[in-house]
C-alpha cells in the first residue's frame, strides 16, 4: 500500500522510495551513478531488538559523500557505500517505532540515515535528540548539525583564534564556509572568502558580513589575489578546496599561522590528487597544518548547542539553504555540489513535517 504522510503505522507495509548507488564512480559523480527504486517495507523494528524506525524529513548533501562512492578509502574514518544499496549521510528524522529506551515514537533526531523514505537503524546510538524546534527542522542537516559542528569546532579549537587576525575561508558560502565566516567576525578578525560565482561573492560579503570575497574562476594568478586581499599575510586559512588554492596559499601565510584542514572538494574527482608544491613555505613560517574530524567532538554537542542557538534566535548568525524537494531529486542535488550549483547548504526535503 502507498502510504500519505501522517499516516505511518506500526506493522503496516509500505513502498519504500531509496536512493541507491549503481557502481562504484571513478571521476566525476552522474546523476545516473544513482537510482530512485522502490521496495517494500514492515514499518516495525525487530522483536527484542534494540534498533529505530524512522521516517527521513531531510537529508544533507556533503562533499564527503564523492569519497564513499570508491571502492577502497585510504583510512578507516569511513566506510564505502555498497553498490545497489541505498546510500547513507546525515539527516533529520522522526521515531516512527523504537526497540531503544533512549528514543521513543514521536521523537526528532539527527544523524547518519539512508537516503531512502524510512530507514530501519540497527544501533541508534549515533543518533542525537532535536530539543529545540523553534528553529527549521532542516537545520539540524546544517548549521545545528555536522557542518555547523565542523564550522565552529575547526575553528575555534584547531584555528585558534585571536581578535584583529586575518582570515581567509574556501568554500565559503557552502555549508562550513557561511558559518566559519560568521564565526570569525564575532571574534573580531578580518575575513576574506572565495567563491565560484559573482551570486555567492555577494551573498558573502551582503548576507555573511564577510570583509571581502572574490569568485576565484576569475583569478588567473591565485598568488596574485590573495596578495591583493592579504597584504599582511594570512593568520588563519580554514581549508576546504586543496589542490592549487593550498598551494598558493602557502606562500601568503604569517609567521606561526594556522591551517584548519577541513576538506580539499577540488581533490575528490582526481585521479591521482594534484600535488603541493610550496611546503617548505610551513618551515619558513613555521605554520602549523592541523587536520580533523568532527566525530571526535560529537561528545560536546550540548557546548556547541549552547553557543550557537542563542546567535541564532538574535539573528546575529544567518544561515542560507538550498533545499530540493523530493527524495528524487536526491542525485541531482548530490552530484550540483561538485560544479558549485547549490547556493548555501545543500539539503533534499523528503517529508515536510
Amino acid at each position: 500500500m502507498e502510504k500519505r504522510s501522517g499516516e505511518e503505522v506500526k506493522g503496516v507495509t509500505v513502498s519504500n522510495k531509496q536512493v541507491i548507488l549503481r557502481e562504484y564512480v571513478s571521476e566525476f559523480p552522474r546523476e545516473d551513478d544513482m537510482e530512485v527504486r522502490r521496495e517494500e517495507m514492515k514499518l516495525e523494528v525487530p522483536p527484542g531488538s534494540n534498533a529505530v524506525l524512522v521516517k527521513n524529513l531531510y537529508l544533507s548533501c556533503d562533499p564527503y559523500m564523492r569519497l564513499l562512492m570508491s571502492p577502497a578509502l585510504p583510512n578507516s574514518l569511513f566506510s564505502s557505500y555498497t553498490p545497489r544499496s541505498p546510500i547513507t549521510g546525515f539527516g533529520v528524522a522522526k521515531i516512527v517505532d523504537s526497540g531503544s529506551p533512549e528514543f521513543k515514537v514521536g521523537d526528532l533526531v539527527w544523524g547518519t540515515t539512508a537516503w531512502e523514505e524510512y530507514s530501519l537503524i540497527a544501533d541508534p546510538r549515533g543518533l542525537f535528540k532535536i530539543d529545540h524546534t523553534d528553529v527549521p527542522l532542516s537545520y539540524y542537516t546544517g548549521i545545528l548539525g555536522m557542518p555547523g559542528m565542523t564550522a565552529y569546532f575547526g575553528f575555534y579549537e584547531v584555528c585558534s583564534p585571536k581578535k584583529g587576525e586575518h582570515v581567509f575561508v574556501s568554500a565559503a558560502s557552502g555549508a562550513v564556509g557561511q558559518l566559519v565566516g560568521q564565526f570569525a567576525k564575532l571574534m573580531g578578525c578580518h575575513v576574506v572568502g572565495s567563491a565560484g560565482s559573482k551570486e555567492k561573492v555577494d551573498l558573502l560579503k551582503t548576507k555573511f558580513g564577510f570583509d571581502d570575497a572574490f569568485n576565484y574562476k576569475e583569478e588567473h594568478d591565485l598568488n596574485a589575489a590573495l596578495k591583493r586581499y592579504f597584504p599582511e599575510g594570512i593568520d588563519i586559512y580554514f581549508e576546504n578546496v586543496g589542490g592549487k588554492m593550498l598551494d598558493a596559499v602557502l606562500l601568503n601565510m604569517r609567521v606561526r599561522g594556522r591551517i584548519a584542514a577541513c576538506g580539499m572538494i577540488s581533490q575528490y574527482n582526481r585521479n591521482p590528487p594534484e600535488g603541493v608544491t610550496n611546503l617548505m613555505h610551513i618551515v619558513y613560517g613555521r605554520v602549523r597544518i592541523e587536520g580533523f574530524a568532527v566525530f571526535d567532538y560529537f561528545d560536546q554537542y550540548s557546548k556547541f548547542l549552547d553557543f550557537v542557538l542563542p546567535h541564532i534566535r538574535e539573528g546575529k548568525i544567518v544561515y542560507i539553504e538550498d533545499v530540493a524537494e523530493g527524495l528524487e531529486k536526491g542525485p541531482s542535488a548530490l552530484v550540483g555540489l561538485f560544479s558549485g550549483r547549490n547556493v548555501g547548504k545543500q539539503v533534499v526535503a523528503v517529508a515536510r513535517e
